[in-house]
């Protein structure tokens, strides 16, 4: 067990040391990665009155959000009817599809199919391509809940004389709320941190730039503590979000 301890100490040691340095340096006064100067947040200050970081990030909420809307909702319903549904290989592996391939691939064909509609780029393209990668995770997220829900309660409510949709809103979404709740979290974190699909279907100009797309336009000319402090913010907010989707998917309601 020591050895297995270690092991693992080893591992997450070499996965978040460089973040943890980064976020060590976002708060150097300095500015320098090789000499400390102080503790200072003026890095931090510096973001808030940079405008195309404000923009890029405000940019990044509105995708992330009604991406998130969209995707949990069609994906809440796909993981119905397909847990219900027959089982098949096929229908499974085009369901998982877009969680496999490649972010490029994936990128490339919703630009391809973009221009063959003649579809203009911009923010709701990017929405819309989202909706594509995310919806598949969501319905693995609430699958995952469905697989120990009593489909018996939903029987009794009807032989009762609740209609299909009260029984839904009164039976299956309570019980299935957390891990709705859970893939959202998912989907938003994820819409949040994507950039080479949101860089493939983003229109032209800043009105249509997210931020890890500014970080990326920003890094070519180095790294500044400046774009240390922006990536330590999104860092925090990632990890906060998934450790609530992964409490949110553990807290189960038991189904009988």
């Amino acid at each position: 067990m020591r050895a297995l301890n270690a092991w693992l100490a080893a591992v997450y040691g070499f996965l978040y040391l460089p973040i943890a340095v980064l976020m060590v340096l976002s708060f150097n006064k300095s500015g320098m990665p090789t000499a400390w100067g102080g503790f200072s947040l003026d890095w931090y200050g510096a973001l808030a009155s940079n405008p195309k970081i404000t923009t890029a990030a405000l940019n990044s909420l509105i995708v992330a959000f009604w991406s998130t809307a969209i995707a949990t909702v069609l994906g809440t319903l796909l993981a119905l009817g397909v847990e219900r549904a027959r089982p098949s290989p096929a229908r499974e592996s085009l369901l998982f599809a877009p969680m496999i391939v490649p972010d490029i691939v994936l990128a490339i064909a919703l630009l391809s199919f973009f221009t063959l509609l003649k579809f203009t780029l911009g923010l709701h393209s990017i929405i819309m391509a989202h909706v594509v990668f995310n919806l598949a995770f969501v319905c693995a997220v609430v699958r995952a809940r469905l697989r120990s829900y009593d489909w018996t309660l939903n029987e009794v409510s009807r032989d009762l004389g609740a209609s299909a949709l009260a029984t839904f809103l009164r039976i299956t979404l309570p019980l299935i709320g957390p891990s709705i709740l859970a893939g959202a979290l998912l989907a938003f974190t994820l819409s949040v941190d994507e950039f080479i699909i949101a860089y493939f279907t983003a229109g032209a100009g800043q009105s249509s730039t997210t931020l890890p797309m500014q970080i990326y336009a920003m890094i070519r000319f180095g790294v500044t503590p400046e774009i240390n402090a922006m990536a330590s913010l999104v860092m925090v907010a990632s990890f906060v979000m998934i450790f609530a989707a992964q409490r949110l998917n553990r807290g189960r309601i038991p189904a009988n």
